[in-house]
């Protein structure tokens, strides 16, 4: 079986970036990283991998461009690299079908946070300060397609939750819940590399309604 080819989305540092990185290098992803994309020129992704010897391309949005217009210009670049899977691991723009469209059952997303909960930016602070204000006890991280553009609502491929201590820090619950991401991550994209068809699976538990548990359990 051939090894996956990977582009990856990236709008920060890139710590999940790195984890990828590293599953690709030691083997638990069967895939390599052929392209790390950025909206954002300044960001310590793109050092990453250049480090890793991946071309590092910034995209950035001309002043006055349209979201659509952006996104066909980004999808055109991101073709040339000929991906088997996109994803998004730590992007900060909202993708519309001007590039979705151009990737069909082909982009995953990261978010920190549970199915239905916290969609958008902020996720983790935003539970934290749930959790403060005595409203949650839990959160977690999941992974799914994205479909279309509905903000982290595609079909999930995994999750995995994580409990809440509100008399710990909001840098230890920050620190948990990136380990978390580094893990789950990883362990999606080494299965899905594996085996396409699980991502088949996850859009067919949606059109039938059908629930699988594949909840992994992370505490504190």
């Amino acid at each position: 079986m051939r090894r996956r080819r990977l582009v990856v989305l990236v709008s920060g540092s890139g710590s999940n970036l790195q984890a990828i990185l590293d599953a690709c290098a030691d083997g638990r992803i069967e895939g390599d990283v052929v392209a790390v994309v950025s909206n954002r020129s300044d960001v310590f992704a793109l050092q990453r991998a250049d480090d890793a010897g991946v071309p590092a391309v910034h995209i950035g949005a001309h002043e006055g461009e349209e979201r659509a217009g952006y996104d066909a210009r980004l999808a055109d670049v991101i073709a040339g690299f000929e991906p088997d899977l996109v994803v998004l691991a730590g992007w900060m723009r909202v993708l519309t079908m001007s590039f979705l469209g151009w990737f069909p059952r082909q982009v995953v997303n990261l978010h920190p946070a549970l199915p239905g909960e916290l969609p958008g930016t902020r996720a983790i602070e935003r539970a934290w300060e749930e959790a403060l204000a005595g409203s949650r006890t839990h959160t977690g991280v999941m992974v799914h397609l994205v479909p279309d553009d509905g903000i982290d609502d595609g079909p999930v491929l995994a999750t995995t939750s994580i409990d809440i201590d509100p008399t710990s820090s909001l840098e230890d619950f920050e620190a948990l819940m990136h380990a978390a991401e580094h893990r789950l991550l990883v362990q999606v994209l080494g299965d899905v590399c594996h085996d396409l068809s699980i991502i088949d699976d996850a859009i067919g538990r949606v059109d039938t309604m059908q629930v699988r548990p594949i909840e992994t359990e992370i505490h504190a």
